[in-house]
């Protein structure tokens, strides 16, 4: 059994780590949210494509996905290639790969294809077109090229992919990965994913300097394999100054003013001056490469979508900790990321709010139907709990209002429902839309 001590230093100034009798786990989890959104495209003819940031676990879901489709057709009608494998280091184009695969076709029956990892592979799109038009097969991808994580693959292929982004753990995840494990842990974890976020692997490291050179070991590889590698024009050192900036202020109000001012200012006197195009360019690097989700911001009372004053949040929170020098638990936009990140699980399009008062964290929408969030650390008084929830003042809008924090006691007022947040990430209370 590995067992997990939580040591809380303070309640504000954590001082969490891991303390694991070894350094791996035995079993994953079924990462049943994925399944079940994958799972209705298993028969169909669509290239099913599975992207999202590296390291966040497609592979293992794409292994998962064969489990279920092995069960009701058999081995013999499924073709598995993980091109990390070297005994599939000679399938390096497009040409060999459809060779390769149609020589696996021995009859008529539909075949199941998995390719993992698919960028090892040069012009892999021709390889997945001929294969989609010439055999009776159901097609299934992963990797980390960038045509997949930018969308550029939907595009050479249009109207021929379904693509499903994958994330790192949620927080359930986290603790359904520590159920499966049999790993003691407390109500107090909820400081480490704020801090250390869900990239699966990272818990296989027990000291936080191991999981901090991880994560930097997997942000440096994502700049290095999916943005510089693509495009030799980019200035890394330009390019970092804003990446970091950007992902030190995730969830504040995005300004290019401001990332100039910042850049020029530490830079005055050595001609590295920046210009507002290049900060543009290198933000939608960023998100092309699943580092960060862009957020519109919604205006409430015209009940439009704005094309201005975007937001930005880090896929996982541990690259947001990775750029800034200290965590602190009361930083707000910590647990809006985390919130966020959810919402965007479960499938809802979410927008941050702006009155003519000021805003409204988020406006989670669903079809027609939506509500507003504010997302607060405590609620320790009532200059706090009079801010969060007056902040729904300037909304004549009924649909249902929502303040999540950390706090125990269940403080809705007016028509406005508080909700604690674990409560709300264990899925033990959720929105209702209207």
């Amino acid at each position: 059994m590995i067992e997990i001590q939580v040591f809380l230093s303070s309640y504000i100034n954590l001082n969490f780590f891991l303390v694991c009798v070894k350094s791996f786990f035995v079993k994953n989890i079924v990462r049943s949210q994925y399944l079940n959104k994958i799972r209705p495209y298993y028969e169909t003819d669509l290239i099913k494509v599975l992207s999202g940031v590296r390291r966040c676990g497609k592979s293992v879901i794409l292994r998962q996905i064969i489990g279920e489709i092995e069960y009701g057709v058999g081995k013999q009608h499924i073709v598995y290639i993980n091109f990390e494998d070297l005994d599939f280091s000679d399938l390096n184009n497009a040409k060999k790969l459809n060779d390769f695969v149609k020589s696996k076709i021995v009859d008529s029956e539909k075949y199941y294809l998995f390719f993992d990892e698919i960028q090892h592979v040069k012009d892999f799109e021709k390889a997945l077109a001929s294969l989609k038009a010439t055999t009776n097969s159901s097609i299934f991808v992963t990797g980390s090229n960038s045509k997949l994580l930018s969308g550029e693959l939907a595009t050479l292929l249009v109207g021929r992919t379904a693509e499903f982004t994958i994330m790192p753990f949620s927080y359930s995840e986290c603790l359904e990965l520590f159920d499966e494990n049999e790993i003691q842990y407390d109500e107090n974890f909820i400081y480490d994913y704020i801090k250390w976020g869900g990239l699966p692997q990272r818990f296989e490291f027990k000291e936080e300097s191991q999981i901090h050179s991880y994560i930097e070991s997997v942000y440096s590889g994502i700049t290095e394999k999916d943005i510089f590698k693509r495009d030799s024009e980019i200035e890394k050192y330009k390019f970092n100054t804003i990446a970091s900036y950007v992902l030190s202020n995730a969830g504040k109000e995005f300004s290019a003013e401001n990332i100039l001012n910042y850049y020029n200012a530490k830079n005055e006197g050595n001609k590295k001056i920046l210009e507002k195009k290049t900060v543009y360019n290198y933000v939608e690097k960023l998100e092309k490469a699943f580092l960060i989700k862009r957020v519109k911001r919604f205006n409430i009372s015209g009940k439009e979508i704005l094309k201005t004053l975007e937001k930005h949040y880090a896929i996982d929170t541990s690259f947001r900790t990775v750029n800034t020098n200290l965590v602190n638990y009361e930083d707000t936009f910590f647990l809006e990321n985390i919130i966020y990140n959810e919402l965007v699980l479960r499938g809802y399009s979410v927008y941050s709010g702006t009155t003519y008062k000021g805003e409204i964290d988020f406006v989670v929408v669903d079809g027609r139907k939506k509500c507003f969030v504010q997302v607060c650390y405590l609620l320790v008084n009532e200059e706090t709990i009079r801010r969060e929830f007056e902040a729904f003042r300037p909304v004549k809008d009924a649909s249902p209002k929502y303040v999540l924090s950390l706090d125990k006691v269940d403080l809705s007022h007016d028509g406005i429902i508080h909700l604690n947040i674990i409560d709300f990430l264990m899925g033990r209370r959720d929105l209702l839309l209207a």
